[in-house]
């Protein structure tokens, strides 16, 4: 529960646009596993960096937005509209931080039992 609270008081980097396009600016950056959706965060610029890095797209401009992670949780992750959490430095491996839309970390009707009872 502490790396939750500090992740929902801490602000970091959200990029937007698309793995293809990193300048689009279409929203957030998101990638899709087993069926959720995960909102694609980074503590700093050099963990955006390795993962551009790790896309093999490390040489284009990344626009991002700083956004407090409570309101990733609370606001984006609902918005989303199907089930949806975050990961933070995904390109860090296990020092990276998996948020899944489960109940405790995102709101209830966001968790992954919401639209799964529909």
């Amino acid at each position: 529960m502490a790396l939750l609270e500090k992740f929902r008081a801490t602000p970091v980097l959200v990029p937007l646009g698309s793995i293809q396009s990193p300048g689009a600016e279409s929203g957030f950056l998101t990638a899709d596993m087993n069926g959720i959706r995960f909102i694609l965060a980074f503590s700093d610029q050099q963990a955006l960096a390795r993962y551009a890095r790790a896309q093999g797209v490390f040489h284009s401009e990344w626009s991002y937005q700083t956004v407090l992670g409570a309101r990733l949780l609370d606001v984006a992750v609902p918005a989303a509209g199907v089930p949806c959490g975050v990961a933070l430095d995904c390109a860090d491996g296990a020092e990276g931080l998996v948020l899944p839309p489960v109940k405790g970390i995102v709101p209830d009707e966001a968790t992954i039992d919401a639209y799964t009872e529909r």
